[in-house]
């Protein structure tokens, strides 16, 4: 049996957040009956992490982990924890070989003593880097440099390094080649079940008529809140372009600071078009409003494959996507790409605006065609078995 414990995701089931739902769909569509999961999750994760030390979700053997509340040092803290619990497991189960999968590089200046008491098991150590931490606005400075830190020492000690993204493996390979470092790619995967909904159901007439928004009239965006998603130029650029749709916006604007900055900005509440609709949790009504949008916008340029890039990609026939090698490496030519100078993507919108619905549907056959190719979930935890196995 091949022990794999894997540490750095919130846990699951699965509430949000792309670490959650990659566990969420490994362990629930496990094929091999060789793995043994075991997965870290914050006690306040969900009811069942606060009720249970150890439980068991998706035939994995999921284990509680209490965090104190300690500002931006929780994550390190809770990654330390569920490290030294899982070397802790190996040595009591007398694991032969286990694989140690940390997802996201929060614990560098601390990575080495556990790696000697890993190797000391004849365990290994892989590492997902995700996307480029230490870029993100929302860190203070000294937080970011902190990131970039953690990042150089989870990678300097690491057996292997998995990128979910060609452009990320390209980074791992050229700023870290004084290491040597190990990597390979493989992708994050995405849902292709088209939504269970029709326009007749009362969930949709409802949202539709709620937000005064019609089918295949509105680009979409949907993302977190945070400004390296690059929400002020694509409002901004909107508001410019000469569209006659609405620009809905999914998103949790709720107590942002963020929001009213953007409104002093921008002043969006002047423009009827743009519309700001709260956040959707029932997956099966997001995914019929992007199947219903016109087009979505992608603004996310930190990180490496992104998930809400490939949902749009298998669901929405038209998108328009910031122009950075991570989103290049996953679309290719099958979108329309804008960068943050002015006007450019206000000049993108109203080209887009222009696509007969021949181009629309040539252009969404390619992408499906991409998904299906390399981002289905099915795919990905194959090759995930093939790497633990």
């Amino acid at each position: 049996m091949q022990h794999v414990y894997i540490i750095g995701s919130k846990g699951i089931p699965a509430r949000y957040g792309g670490y959650e739902t990659f566990v969420d769909k490994l362990t629930a569509g496990q094929q091999s009956f060789d793995i043994k999961y075991h997965v870290a999750s914050r006690r306040d994760n969900t009811e069942l992490s606060q009720d249970n030390d150890i439980f068991e979700f998706n035939g994995a053997e999921i284990f509680s982990i209490d965090v104190p509340n300690i500002g931006p040092a929780q994550a390190i803290a809770y990654d330390i924890q569920a490290l030294k619990w899982s070397i802790q497991n190996a040595r009591d189960i007398k694991a032969v070989t286990p694989i140690f999968y940390i997802l996201a590089a929060r614990m560098g200046p601390f990575i080495g003593k556990y790696v000697k008491q890993i190797h000391a098991l004849n365990g290994t150590y892989y590492i997902n880097p995700d996307g480029h931490e230490w870029k993100r606005a929302k860190w203070p400075l000294p937080v970011r440099k902190y990131w970039k830190i953690s990042e150089r020492g989870m990678i300097k000690h690491a057996d292997l390094v998995v990128c979910d993204n060609r452009k990320i493996e390209e980074y791992i390979q050229n700023e870290y080649d004084v290491f040597k470092p190990d990597t390979t790619f493989i992708a994050y995967g995405t849902d292709t079940t088209p939504s269970s909904l029709s326009k007749s159901d009362s969930t949709v007439e409802n949202w539709f008529h709620e937000k005064n928004i019609q089918s295949n009239n509105y680009y979409l965006i949907v993302g977190r809140f945070v400004p390296e998603n690059n929400y002020e130029t694509m409002i901004r650029e909107f508001m410019k372009s000469d569209s006659k749709k609405d620009l809905v916006i999914i998103t949790n604007v709720e107590k942002n600071k963020f929001y009213q900055k953007l409104l002093q900005l921008t002043e969006f509440d002047k423009d009827r078009r743009i519309k700001f609709v709260g956040t959707v949790y029932d997956q099966p009504l997001l995914r019929y409003i992007r199947e219903n949008a016109f087009a979505y916008i992608h603004g996310h340029e930190v990180g490496g494959t992104n998930p809400s890039l490939l949902e749009s990609l298998s669901s929405t026939q038209l998108n328009l996507l910031i122009d950075v090698g991570f989103n290049r490496d996953v679309a290719h030519d099958a979108a329309i790409y804008w960068t943050k100078e002015y006007g450019h993507l206000a000049r993108a919108i109203d080209n887009a605006d222009q696509y007969t619905e021949e181009q629309l549907y040539s252009n969404q056959k390619i992408t499906r065609q991409i998904i299906a190719k390399e981002y289905t979930w099915n795919n990905i935890v194959n090759k995930y078995e093939v790497l633990f196995g």
